[in-house]
């Protein structure tokens, strides 16, 4: 156990018995656990297997490369349909994390393999993202526009894209647009 994320464990009011169990059985599979994200992350040489991690409704168990598991039960989530690699383990009580523990095990195992294995899940191109077309209005207008997005890194330019391309009507993307055109020039990504 890692002192650095007690407090995590602590300050919960919500899933504590939960977070306890699920750190338990992260441990007993020999992973180090650090701090990141403000989350218990465990590690097989330094690289990330799975988080701690809760929501309202329940809580999970993140694993950083699930794509890539033999999910013979059907119990990881794809948490949204732009994750691309992390699937989680979803739970709503103790009981439930307790009857799943050999599963819960088997899966981390699996996943600290393909660590060992250094298999990654293939990411999507940037180009392969839509530009939405009120966006790539105001790149080809502004050549200082387009240049501070080009900078920016491929993570924030993948979440601007998806915000500018989610709404439904024209004015709400045009509306967002405009509204981050300022980050964009100043090198900050949608939520810095």
């Amino acid at each position: 156990m890692n002192p650095a994320v007690d407090f995590f464990f602590h300050k919960a009011t919500q899933w504590q018995d939960e977070y306890e169990k699920l750190r338990q059985i992260a441990l007993s599979c020999g992973l180090t656990e650090e701090l990141k994200w403000g989350v218990p992350c465990y590690t097989y040489q330094q690289n990330n297997v799975a988080l701690i991690h809760g929501f309202k409704a329940y809580c999970a168990l993140l694993f950083v490369q699930g794509a890539l598991l033999h999910d013979a039960d059907g119990l990881l989530i794809q948490q949204t349909e732009n994750v691309q690699a992390a699937r989680q383990l979803r739970f709503t009580s103790l009981k439930q994390i307790l009857e799943l523990e050999p599963t819960i095990k088997a899966y981390l195992f699996e996943a600290i393999e393909v660590e060992r294995a250094g298999l990654k899940v293939p990411l999507k191109k940037l180009e392969d993202y839509a530009v939405a077309d009120e966006f790539q209005e105001k790149l080809n207008e502004n050549p200082a526009l387009s240049a501070a997005f080009e900078s920016l890194t491929p993570g924030r330019q993948r979440a601007y894209l998806l915000h500018f391309s989610a709404p439904k009507q024209s004015k709400t993307r045009a509306a967002r647009v405009e509204k981050s055109i300022p980050a964009i020039l100043n090198g900050k990504g949608l939520n810095d």
